[in-house]
């Protein structure tokens, strides 16, 4: 049996798109798979061989010794394809290509446009290190058999001709609720899951669902954890706070039983370089589930929520745009659920990952000759 090795020193073991959609696909598909990531203990979970390798406490430490971890461990499982993650596996990449092997490199974000949003980087040496990361992807690139891509923005950085896009939509089968809660019975709730962080939107969040009206009894529900217990200590002094739930991290059932039973969504991110071409996988999970989203007004995000007809645009830093709009939704709640249920249709016609399941394999199918 082919084996194919994922390779991560960044992401946990369960990550949406590496496991759930990439490894178990593949696993599905016939191949053996395993997946090195920093984790407590080896697993196998739907088909896929987890081997786990010491995480790191600080990012020196990921840079330095978990990635000699992982560089081992995958020189042990002796594959047919080794698929990483994280730049900073470029260079393990490359050795693996010297060995023979066939490589691909998955490309989740712009890591040059990424690196200058970094606040623990010194904001002179962002351009000098975000400059040699573009440089070391571009020459990396012409030796890896394959590039996938998260975005056609991100594509467009890499060799056409070796190059997958493979977009970060939701598996259908996720998002079916078999008695889900009518939406006219739900509480007022308005939600937001994923990394808790000021570029965002958190603050942005919880000022507008302090001045919007009490009687609409609306609150802000958070999944997710803060960049920062600094971050989380401002936030809680926030006029609005007091109507605001934080969950902290959920598991996927625990995250999908918090949608269904909501009113509204939101991705209200920043327009950093990073965001503004970026496809967030809670704005399709979001529609995946039948509920009205409220997005930051980028062109790219127009396209989608617009033409879905989905939603509501706002601009990420305006409070009281974000406000009004939540409250439309709230208080106009047939309509809201017809966006919610057009969204959803969008999802199963053209946001879902079987067919970005379908482009995955036919690159392992032809870069194994068949």
């Amino acid at each position: 049996m082919t084996k194919i090795v994922h390779l991560t020193s960044v992401h946990p073991p369960f990550d949406i798109r590496i496991f759930h959609k990439e490894c178990v696909s593949l696993a599905s598909a016939g191949y053996e798979v395993v997946l090195i990531a920093p984790h407590d203990e080896d697993v196998h979970a739907q088909g896929v061989k987890v081997h786990a390798v010491p995480g790191a406490r600080s990012k020196v430490e990921r840079v330095t010794r978990t990635i000699g971890h992982v560089l081992r461990a995958a020189l042990k499982e002796d594959a047919d394809i080794y698929h990483f993650h994280d730049p900073e596996l470029i260079p393990v990449g490359l050795l693996f290509k010297l060995l023979g092997k066939r490589v691909i490199y998955d490309v989740h974000e712009n890591a040059p446009e990424d690196i200058l949003t970094k606040e623990y980087i010194p904001f002179w040496g962002r351009s000098l290190v975000a400059g040699v990361m573009g440089k070391l992807e571009r020459f990396a690139s012409e030796f890896f058999d394959g590039i996938v891509a998260a975005t056609p923005t991100i594509g467009s950085r890499f060799p056409p001709g070796r190059t997958s896009l493979i977009c970060n939509y939701p598996v259908l089968q996720e998002w079916v609720c078999e008695d889900p809660r009518p939406y006219a019975d739900r509480s007022p709730h308005v939600i937001y899951a994923g990394r808790i962080s000021r570029d965002r939107g958190i603050a942005a969040m919880v000022q507008a669902i302090g001045i919007l009206p009490e009687p609409l009894q609306a609150r802000l529900v958070l999944a997710g954890l803060f960049d920062s217990p600094t971050l989380k200590t401002q936030v809680q002094q926030i006029k609005g706070w007091e109507r605001t739930d934080h969950l902290g991290w959920l598991s996927r059932d625990e995250l999908r039983r918090m949608v269904f039973d909501a009113r509204i969504g939101l991705v209200l991110l920043h327009p950093c370089l990073s965001y503004l071409r970026s496809y967030p996988i809670k704005l399709f999970e979001y529609m995946a589930a039948g509920i009205p989203v409220i997005a930051s007004n980028f062109p790219l995000w127009r396209d989608i929520v617009e033409g879905a007809g989905c939603g509501l645009l706002v601009d990420p830093l305006d409070v009281q745009d974000i406000a009004d709009a939540i409250q439309w939704l709230l208080e106009h709640p047939e309509e809201s659920l017809a966006m919610g249920l057009k969204g959803r249709d969008a999802v199963r016609s053209d946001y879902n990952w079987a067919d970005e399941a379908n482009k995955l394999c036919h690159l392992y199918r032809r870069l194994l000759g068949g």
